[in-house]
């Protein structure tokens, strides 16, 4: 029994590394929050505006809606629309592309806030 608990803790701390590494960073997690919620009152307030679902998915390191990340920050392209706007299939009506410092604290640049290009 001790053998297989000495296995079995070996085997939980060889995948540990992996998992770290899979994480996104907090910067990440602050930009995509701040991108996001800056769209939001730009548009009009949640009562007005929803923006795509991929500005919510802050866990997931290859998200659509990151078009990069470099010593410049993280720049966020993506669309938006009237609360529903997905669920019902109606267009979007807005597109914000939007630029956040490299900590994530900052917005450095909205690019675009306007009709969908």
């Amino acid at each position: 029994m001790r053998r297989f608990a000495l296995l079995l803790a070996g085997g939980l701390l060889a995948t540990t590394p992996a998992l770290a590494q899979d994480a996104v960073p907090y910067s990440a997690v602050r930009a995509i929050n701040l991108a996001r919620n800056t769209a939001v009152q730009l548009n009009g307030g949640l009562s007005l505006y929803r923006p795509a679902q991929c500005m919510f998915q802050t866990a997931r390191a290859e998200n659509p809606c990151l078009i990069a990340n470099n010593s410049n920050g993280y720049t966020f392209r993506f669309q938006g629309g009237a609360p529903g706007w997905p669920m019902d299939n109606t267009s979007p009506t807005r597109e914000t592309e939007i630029q956040i410092s490299p900590d994530g604290r900052t917005v450095k640049q909205v690019i675009y806030n306007g009709v969908p290009r």
